[in-house]
C-alpha cells in the first residue's frame, strides 16, 4: 500500500475531524487531503516530479513540511528531510548525495538553499515555506509568501481540485531516505519503504500504542518531524489521530505542558533529555496532564533516577524503544508495566524485549550467536530492517558491513538475559548520543583540523547529566601557535550543527598512539578520567 493512502483513510472516515494543529491554526482531514493532494498534483505536473525522485526538506516542524511528507508519497517519489539544525554545508551534502530534483526550504534557512543551489547538479526546483500567521479558521491559508522561491501554500492554493493519482508501489519501493551517518561519520541515506514502513505503523501501534484511536486520542509533537517523530506521526495519521505541533521552533516547556491540557494529549514521542527538562520543569504541575497514556522516549539511555522521577510525576505511562534509524527505531520495546517504580527493578538498564514480528541476535565478530548473558554485537533482522543505503561514491562497501547472512550490523554491543530483555552495554564505534542526536567523532574531528592551529584533534563522549554524553575535543596545537578553548569554540561555531559542538576543549601537549601509530581513544579517555575530566 502507498503510504499516502493512510491520508486518504482518515479523510473518509473522519472529515471533518481535526488532523492538524499548528499555533492558532487547525486543519480537518478534509482540508488536510485536499492539500496534499494538491501539492501532489503540483509536484507532479509543475515541476515534473517522477515515481522514484527525490526532493530534500530543510524546514523546522509545520504544516508544510507535514504534507509535503505525504505528497512525496503518493506519487511515489522519495521524501528526504534533514536535522534542520544542520548548517548550509551540511545540508548541501545531502541534497547532493541523495540526487534531490527538488528542495522545499523555509524562509528562515535562506543560506541553506542557497548552499544546495550552488553544491546540487540535479536540483531543478525550489518551493519556499512562508511565515506563519494566526489563522484561528480550521484549514485557513493566509501565509505570506515565501521569500526564497514558490510559495508553498501559494501553490497548494493554486492546484487544489486538481486529480493526483495515488501512485501504485511495491513493498521495496523507497519512500524516505532517512540520514545516519552509522560508523563512518560522513551521512548515509537510509532507505525506507512503503512496505517495510507499512509495517513500523503497524508495529508502533501494536508494541508502543495499544488502543491508538481517532475518538479517544491526540498526538503532541515535541522533536523534528525528520526523524523518530514523523515515524510516530504516521502512525497517529493511520488511526486518524490528530498531531498537535508546538508554536515555536524552540521547546517551550509551558506550552507544551498548557497544550497537552487545552487538547488533552494521549501519546508523545520524545528523548530522555526532553523528557527529564519536562518532568523538571515547574509548569507540569501547574497543568491538567491526567490524559497521557503513552509518553515514549528512545534515542539515547535514560538514568534510573530520571526514569523514577517520570513516573512519579505522570504514573505509570513512559515506553522505551530501542532501534536505529535503519530499523527505524524498531528493535525493542520496554512497555510501562516493565518499568519499574520502585528501587527494587528487577532488569535494571534493560531497553527491553523484542518488537513483534522482529528478531534480536548477539553476534560475535564472526557470525557466531552468542548466549544469554554473553555479550557482543547486536543485530537484527525483520520487516523493519531497512532496504540497504543509497549508494554514493561515500557510501562503497557500507552495505556489505552492515548486513552478515540476512542479519543487519547495528554497531551496538549488548547482551540478553535468559528471558530474552536486552542490555546495552557498549558501542562498537566511536559514536555517541547527545541529547537523542547521534554525533560522530570523525565529522568533528576533520572540522578541527582545519583550524590553522590545531594539529593533531581526538573527540570523545563523555556521560553528562542533562544531556546523556557530551564531547570533549582534546586538541595538539601546532608550534608556535597559542589557542584557548572559548576561542576554538567560537571558530567552530557555524562550521558544524550546534548539537554537535564539544563541550570543552582542552589542550595537550601530545596523544597518545597504540603500538601502530594510530591515536589510542582508549588512552585518551583514561587519561581524561585520571584528571578528573570524565565522571561515570
Amino acid at each position: 500500500m502507498n503510504l499516502a493512502h493512510f491520508v486518504t483513510q482518515s479523510r473518509r472516515r473522519f472529515p471533518d475531524g481535526i488532523a492538524l494543529v499548528h499555533g492558532g491554526r487547525a486543519w480537518t482531514w478534509m482540508t488536510f487531503s485536499q492539500r496534499v493532494d494538491a501539492m501532489a498534483a503540483a509536484l507532479a505536473t509543475r515541476y515534473g516530479v517522477a515515481k522514484g525522485d527525490r526532493v530534500m526538506v530543510q524546514s523546522a516542524n509545520g504544516h508544510a513540511m507535514f504534507e509535503s511528507m505525504f505528497a512525496c508519497f503518493r506519487i511515489g517519489a522519495v521524501w528526504v528531510p534533514s536535522n534542520f539544525r544542520q548548517t548550509p554545508d551540511e545540508v548541501a551534502y545531502l541534497a547532493k548525495a541523495s540526487g534531490a530534483v527538488g528542495l522545499i526550504v523555509a524562509d528562515a534557512f535562506p543560506e541553506h538553499a542557497r548552499a544546495c543551489a550552488a553544491q546540487c547538479p540535479d536540483l531543478r526546483f525550489t518551493i519556499g515555506i512562508g511565515r506563519t500567521g494566526d489563522a484561528p479558521d480550521a484549514g485557513r491559508d493566509d501565509d505570506s509568501p515565501s521569500t526564497i522561491g514558490d510559495d508553498f501554500d501559494t501553490i497548494v492554493a493554486a492546484h487544489l481540485g486538481q486529480p493526483s493519482p495515488l501512485a501504485a508501489v511495491g513493498r521495496d519501493d523507497p519512500c524516505w531516505f532517512f540520514f545516519t551517518s552509522g560508523t563512518t561519520g560522513r551521512p548515509k541515506a537510509a532507505i525506507l519503504t512503503h512496505g517495510q514502513m507499512g509495517f513500523v505503523v503497524t508495529n508502533h501501534l501494536c508494541d508502543l500504542m495499544p488502543g491508538t484511536s481517532a475518538a479517544s486520542d491526540a498526538s503532541l509533537v515535541v522533536a523534528p518531524l525528520s526523524h523518530g517523530a514523523g515515524i510516530h506521526q504516521l502512525a497517529q495519521v493511520a488511526r486518524g489521530v490528530k498531531t498537535v505541533l508546538l508554536p515555536t521552533e524552540r521547546l517551550d516547556i509551558a506550552t507544551a505542558w498548557a497544550l497537552v491540557e487545552r487538547w488533552r494529549i494521549t501519546n508523545l514521542f520524545t528523548v530522555p533529555t526532553i523528557l527529564k527538562l519536562m518532568v523538571e520543569h515547574p509548569s507540569v504541575a501547574a497543568h491538567d496532564h491526567s490524559s497521557l497514556r503513552y509518553v515514549i522516549y528512545a534515542g539515547a539511555p535514560m538514568y534510573r533516577t530520571d526514569q523514577k522521577r517520570a513516573l512519579d510525576t505522570l504514573g505509570p505511562v513512559i515506553v522505551q524503544y530501542f532501534g536505529l534509524g535503519e530499523v527505524t527505531g524498531n528493535i525493542t520495546v520496554l512497555p510501562p508495566g516493565d518499568h519499574a517504580t520502585t528501587d527494587d527493578d528487577p532488569r535494571p538498564g534493560t531497553c527491553g524485549y523484542e518488537r513483534t514480528g522482529m528478531q534480536v541476535s548477539i553476534q560475535d565478530d564472526g557470525g557466531r550467536e552468542l548466549a544469554a548473558g554473553e555479550t557482543g554485537e547486536i543485530c537484527v533482522t525483520g520487516p523493519a530492517v531497512f532496504a540497504g543505503y543509497f549508494e554514493t561514491p561515500d557510501t562503497i562497501g557500507a552495505n556489505a558491513k552492515a548486513f552478515r547472512d540476512g542479519w543487519f550490523r547495528t554497531g551496538d554491543l549488548g547482551h540478553q538475559d535468559a528471558a530474552g530483555y536486552l542490555y546495552i552495554t557498549g558501542r562498537a564505534s566511536d559514536m555517541y548520543i547527545s541529547g537523542g542526536s547521534n554525533v560522530y567523532p570523525r565529522e568533528i574531528e576533520e572540522k578541527l583540523l582545519t583550524h590553522p592551529a590545531v594539529a593533531e584533534a581526538a573527540v570523545v563522549g563523555v556521560p553528562d547529566p542533562i544531556w546523556g554524553e557530551v564531547g570533549i575535543a582534546v586538541c595538539v596545537l601546532r608550534p608556535g601557535t597559542t589557542l584557548t578553548g572559548d576561542q576554538l569554540a567560537a571558530w567552530m561555531d557555524g562550521r558544524v550543527a550546534r548539537y554537535k559542538q564539544p563541550k570543552r576543549y582542552v589542550f595537550w601537549d601530545a596523544l597518545p598512539t597504540s603500538g601502530y601509530g594510530k591515536i589510542a581513544k582508549k588512552l585518551i579517555r583514561e587519561t581524561l578520567r585520571a584528571r578528573g575530566l570524565i565522571v561515570s
